[in-house]
């Protein structure tokens, strides 16, 4: 065990929330903030991949039917998440086995070199189906760094907090990731609104992804000064780290396993669907402009990234049940109007994205927090990441696919169907599951 000289961040013995919620100390101040920029820049790449979409399916993919290219890169997208599992057994365990710090400095490592590569990238005019192929590996490493990272970056949040702070801590987490697709929102902004599409089809698309790169190095740099948690410190000096983390959860907590995938469908569905997707699919179904979609969707996250962390802490004082609820339960009624309400005007499109990012709130500000509190330190990264994982390349991966494919299909109609279903499933988990704000914690 190495900590250094520095006290290891989050006493978290007795963190329930029965107990007068305690101030965040310098350290847990340090590690949040560490945790967080980390983590945002991590996102930057993965959500361009999103934004450019379009432009992509232009460059990489043979000239043609511009719907089967498109089509082509969202698959591209989807078999990304194929990886995310792969990534939450192998990087999650090595974040059980080895530290948070050190399973959180590898994913950031991994995902800045995969973003360097897609911006280096030549065209398939250029080199032929190399092009596609060589998209498809960076994906897949962006792919496995990303699962391993929402398991030791949540661990690693929730296990700094503060006493009967936990979902605020955990809040962080969703934080930084939409905080991540603000950044990359606002260079596909400025980016569309700036250049003429020949630039932006060129070189522009190129230039949002080496900054996105740029900006993980400084998410490594800022990994690479923090000391790990007391949890896991306290877990390893006592021999209570697993050699197969992956199979003690599968083997010790196979309830614990099942309710994090049952949490993830909902949430992941609505999020990959309303907080990264939804400007390209309004610019296809509806006509509007993708620099006036984006516009929308960059002032949305903004009223979301601030509204994060005050939805934690009515999770710490209301608990996770009632606040989980709230969301799915309102995209069980709401999806209907919300998508017909959908139109060609920068208004209705704004007001759509607003409400659905603010019932969002309900599974971000919690996702973190509860996934967390299901596990014990020696299996919680690799707990939170694997299950969690899984559901994301059932429901988040596919989200885009799916949403365009009923489209080209004729049946953007049923939309509503398949995010209220999803929404139903996890709305039975939510009100089934057992109440944690107040549970013993270390």
């Amino acid at each position: 065990m190495n900590t250094g000289s520095v006290t290891p961040v989050g006493s978290l013995k007795g963190n329930g929330g029965g107990s007068p919620p305690g101030k965040l100390s310098g350290a847990q101040r340090r590690a949040i903030v560490a945790g967080t920029i980390g983590n945002t820049v991590e996102w930057v790449d993965w959500a361009l991949y999103s934004i450019f979409a379009k432009i992509i399916a232009d460059e990489f993919f043979p000239k043609g039917d511009g719907a089967v290219a498109l089509l082509s890169t969202l698959a591209v997208f989807a078999v990304g998440f194929v990886m995310r599992p792969v990534g939450a057994a192998v990087l999650g365990g090595y974040a059980d086995r080895r530290g948070r710090k050190k399973g959180m400095t590898l994913t950031v490592a991994l995902m800045a070199g995969a973003g360097f590569a897609i911006a280096v990238t030549p065209s398939y005019e250029s080199i032929g189906v190399a092009s596609p192929l060589l998209l498809l590996v960076a994906r897949l490493v962006q792919g496995f760094s990303a699962g391993g990272e929402f398991g030791s970056s949540s661990a690693f949040l929730v296990e700094s907090a503060a006493r009967g702070r936990r979902a605020f801590a955990g809040s962080w987490q969703q934080v930084s990731v939409a905080g991540g697709v603000l950044i990359a929102s606002v260079l596909g902004t400025l980016t569309t609104s700036a250049l003429s599409d020949d630039a932006l089809h060129s070189w522009g698309w190129r230039v949002a992804f080496v900054f996105g790169g740029l900006l993980g190095l400084v998410g490594l740099w800022l990994r690479v000064s923090v000391e790990d948690t007391e949890s896991y410190t306290e877990a390893q000096g006592s021999g209570r780290t697993r050699s197969n983390p992956v199979k003690a959860m599968f083997v010790e907590h196979p309830a614990a396993t099942l309710r994090v995938a049952g949490i993830t469908v909902a949430g992941t569905l609505t999020y990959y669907i309303w907080v990264n997707y939804l400007p390209t699919y309004a610019n296809l179904t509806t006509g509007i402009p993708l620099k006036t979609a984006l516009l929308s969707q960059t002032l949305c996250l903004i009223v979301f990234v601030i509204a994060l962390p005050f939805a934690g802490l009515l999770s710490d004082r209301l608990g996770r049940k009632p606040t989980m609820a709230g969301f799915a339960g309102g995209f069980v009624v709401l999806a209907w109007p919300l998508l017909h309400l959908l139109g060609d005007s920068f208004l209705s499109l704004f007001l759509v994205q607003l409400v659905g990012m603010l019932l969002i709130l309900g599974y971000s500000a919690n996702c973190a927090v509860i996934m967390a509190e299901q596990f014990p330190p020696e299996v919680r990264a690799t707990g939170i990441a694997l299950p969690y994982a899984l559901a994301v390349a059932v429901f988040g991966g596919t989200a885009p696919y799916v949403t365009t494919w009923l489209h080209e299909s004729g049946h953007s109609d049923l939309l509503w169907i398949y995010v209220s279903a999803a929404s139903l499933i996890s709305l039975v988990v939510y009100l089934t599951m057992p109440e944690t704000k107040d549970k013993e914690f270390k």
